[in-house]
């Protein structure tokens, strides 16, 4: 059998082909002629749907993520069923309650006349709260522990929020995919990485909840817990405790959320009542808390600032505001620098370690901004869980 050049072999299949485009494009005939057309064919064919076949690519991008994001989400629902029925020891099941909780969500006050909104979005986050451990009450009815019902609310509350990561994504997946638009499937792949990595750090979440284990939030409530020891501790205001602690000739009140189940407690009101309790006569307040920290930044750094350092709503940040215009208090913030992922994971030892020197930190601060038999306050603010007095 004798073998021909592939070139040859095409030629003798479509002989008119390379003639063709000698005649139409000026080519030189051959192999070479043949890939122009085929080149000049893909070529308007990406044109036309150039489009269309990105969107495609980017719907698998999302569509692999998706399903990961759905296995951690069914994860998480089976972590908070299994901890709710291993400490809550129910004798029903518990299932269909937890999947109604998974899908609670918080509807905030109406805004149009914003005098008094604070009040009312307070008084919404409090019964929300309030109804999630109610619901937690009901699903163990067996746990008189506060403690363990605390960790357990957390860990369902970590279970809604990957539930609710889970739908928002698959709703703009199907969005995009029945549109085919572009820009729909293009911003959520953008923003893709995030939501998995904050997806990832609640699936962490879930098990140091479980297992009432510290996260790196705790590390306000540790540098706290580090100050009072050995001091006599108070409660004051709703899940918050505070001690009289003496440092470098002053007093600190030192305070934060109850401890050790998984709790924030209401730092607005209960810095109200100690304000209030001395009078106004605070030389300084110090709030400490974990911040996020930004990209080359290490984990555990410490930064000093002004202002209320404290997340959330902003219900206990506006308390606590009011209280330090009216009596005129100096305010200064201690952060402990963190990933959005390190806040609900359990803690690293980069956090932990930063403890001493945040406490050294805040030691700099009152002796360069008080006087020797001042009172000031100290406060640890974020989630006591794992963290005692």
């Amino acid at each position: 059998m004798t073998l021909i050049p592939i070139s040859d072999a095409i030629t003798q299949l479509i002989p008119n082909a390379p003639t063709v485009y000698n005649n139409q494009f000026g080519g030189d005939g051959g192999w070479t002629s043949y890939l122009g057309l085929l080149y000049m064919a893909f070529f308007f064919v990406m044109i036309f749907y150039g489009q269309r076949f990105q969107s495609y690519m980017m719907i698998r991008n999302v569509e692999d993520n998706l399903h990961k994001l759905r296995g951690i989400k069914d994860e998480g629902r089976k972590n908070a069923i299994d901890t709710l029925k291993e400490l809550g020891k129910s004798p029903v099941d518990i299932s269909p309650r937890v999947d109604r909780c998974l899908d609670y969500f918080t509807i905030g006050p109406q805004n149009m006349d914003p005098a008094g909104i604070v009040a009312k979005l307070d008084h919404i986050l409090e019964v929300r709260d309030q109804r999630l451990l109610d619901e937690v009450k009901l699903m163990a009815p067996q746990c008189a522990d506060d403690i363990q019902l605390h960790n357990m609310e957390n860990t369902l509350e970590a279970a809604m929020a990957l539930n609710y990561l889970y739908k928002v994504v698959r709703h703009y997946y199907i969005q995009g995919k029945k549109t085919m638009s572009l820009y729909i499937i293009m911003q959520l792949q953008m923003v893709l990485p995030m939501v998995m990595k904050e997806a990832e750090a609640f699936s962490a979440a879930l098990t140091a909840f479980s297992l009432g284990q510290p996260i790196g939030d705790s590390v306000g409530p540790l540098i706290a817990s580090k100050m009072m020891r050995g001091h006599e501790v108070r409660k004051i205001y709703k899940d918050c405790v505070v001690a009289t602690v003496p440092f470098e000739g002053r007093t600190a009140l030192v305070m934060k959320a109850e401890g050790p189940g998984g709790n924030v407690g209401k730092p607005g009101d209960a810095l109200e009542t100690v304000i209030e309790e001395n009078n106004g006569k605070i030389a300084m307040l110090i709030m400490i808390d974990a911040g996020l920290k930004l990209e080359g930044e290490a984990v555990g750094e410490i930064a000093e600032g002004i202002g209320s350092a404290i997340g959330g709503p902003g219900v206990d940040a506006f308390k606590i505001e009011e209280k330090l215009v009216k009596y005129k208090i100096p305010i200064n913030a201690v952060i402990i620098k963190e990933d959005i992922g390190d806040a609900v994971a359990p803690m690293r030892k980069e956090i932990h370690d930063a403890a001493d020197k945040a406490i050294e930190r805040v030691r700099e601060l009152v002796l360069e901004r008080t006087k020797e038999g001042d009172t000031l306050i100290v406060f640890g603010v974020g989630n006591s869980i794992g963290i005692g007095q």
